[in-house]
C-alpha cells in the first residue's frame, strides 16, 4: 500500500543511508494508523539487502520482529491455527532478552540486522532498561525501528539514542481522494482524526452511523437513554473483537474533538470519560469482556461526557 505521507520520512531516510554512517537507532513516531509498520518493513528490507544476495519473499532471518505476544498457550494454539487471539498487555523483558541472544551470531543472510519493536511505547519498564544497553553497545551492522504511537511513552534516555521520524496526519481531503470517497465529511474520515489506518477501518466496518450516534451522545445528555439504546444497536448485537476496538478508537476520537472544543469548566468530565476509554482499549484485546456489557460501558462512557457539554440553564 502506497502511503500519501511517507514521502518527508522516505527523504529524510533515504538521505540518511547515503551519508557515511547511517544512525544504528530510529523512532517512527505518529499517530496509529499512519503506516508506520509498513514504512518499518519496507525500510528494513533496503536495510539487509545487499547485491548479489538472494532475499526471501516473506519472512526475513535478519528482520526481528517484536510485538505483544498471545496471552497464553490456548491463544498461542489459536494464532498457529490463524485464529483471532488475544495477546499479552507488554512487551516483556523476555522478549528483548531473547533478541539480544540471536544479536551475538551473526546476521544469516548479509552483514545487517534490522529489530522491529512495534508498538515500543508498550515495552515493560524492564524490557525498556534491557533494550537500552543494545542502543548504547549496538552490534555492528545492526539496527533498531521503534514504531511508537505515544513517543512520550519511552524511556528519555531511549529517546536521546535514537533519531526521529514523524509521520504526520493527513487532511480529510487527501484521506477521501485516497479512499476514493467523493465527501470529505463522511463520518468515516471526520471522525478519523487525520489517520488514514483509522479512516479505512471505520468505512470497511461502516461505522458512519455509530459515529453519528455518538457525536449525539457527547453533546447531549441521555436520561432516558434512548441514544445509549440506539448506539447499541448500530454496534450491533454480536460485534467483532476487531469492530469493538475499532469502536472504541472511534469513540476516543470525538471525546478528543469534544475536550478540544468545550470550555474549560466543562473539560474534566470529558477527560475523565476518555481516559477510562483509553484504559478500556488496552484492556480490550487480552480481557474475555462479555461484549454486551462492554459496548454497554462504552455508550454510558460517552453520556458522562455528554451530561458535561449540556449547557446550564436557569
Amino acid at each position: 500500500m502506497e502511503w500519501p505521507n511517507h514521502t518527508d520520512a522516505w527523504r529524510e531516510w533515504r538521505d540518511a543511508a547515503a551519508g557515511r554512517r547511517m544512525h544504528h537507532g530510529w523512532i517512527l513516531a505518529g499517530k496509529e494508523g499512519l503506516g508506520k509498520h509498513d514504512f518499518a518493513l519496507t525500510a528494513a528490507r533496503k536495510l539487509v539487502a545487499e547485491e548479489g544476495v538472494q532475499q526471501p519473499k516473506g519472512d526475513h532471518p535478519d528482520i526481528l520482529i517484536l510485538t505483544h505476544l498471545p496471552k497464553d498457550k490456548s491463544e498461542e494454539k489459536k494464532r498457529d491455527e490463524g485464529k483471532p487471539y488475544e495477546v499479552k498487555r507488554n512487551i516483556a523483558v523476555d522478549q528483548i532478552r531473547m533478541m539480544q541472544q540471536r544479536l551475538t551470531t551473526r546476521p544469516t543472510l548479509g552483514s545487517r540486522r534490522v529489530v522491529i519493536i512495534d508498538p515500543a511505547d508498550d515495552m515493560e519498564r524492564p524490557a525498556s532498561n534491557a533494550l537500552l544497553k543494545s542502543l548504547e553497545e549496538p552490534p555492528q551492522g545492526t539496527f533498531f525501528l521503534l514504531v511508537t504511537h505515544r513517543p512520550a511513552g519511552l524511556l528519555p534516555t531511549i529517546r536521546s539514542r535514537c533519531r526521529v521520524l514523524r509521520f504526520p496526519l493527513l487532511s480529510r481531503d487527501r484521506i477521501a481522494e485516497h479512499l476514493g470517497v467523493s465527501d470529505p465529511s463522511d463520518p468515516a474520515i471526520a471522525f478519523a482524526g487525520g489517520s488514514l489506518g483509522a479512516a479505512m477501518r471505520f468505512s470497511e466496518m461502516k461505522l458512519g452511523p455509530v459515529a453519528q450516534v455518538m457525536q449525539k451522545l457527547v453533546t447531549m445528555s441521555d436520561p432516558g437513554m434512548a441514544l445509549r439504546s440506539e448506539l447499541t444497536a448500530a454496534i450491533g448485537a454480536r460485534p467483532s473483537r476487531e469492530r469493538i476496538q475499532a469502536v472504541i478508537e472511534l469513540g476516543r476520537t470525538i471525546l478528543a474533538k469534544q475536550v478540544a472544543d468545550a470550555p474549560a469548566q466543562k473539560r474534566t468530565a470529558i477527560i475523565d470519560a476518555h481516559s477510562a476509554l483509553v484504559e478500556l482499549a488496552a484492556k480490550a484485546p487480552t480481557y474475555n469482556f462479555d461484549n454486551g456489557l462492554l459496548v454497554g460501558e462504552i455508550a454510558s462512557l460517552l453520556a458522562s461526557a455528554g451530561a458535561a457539554s449540556e449547557p446550564v440553564h436557569g
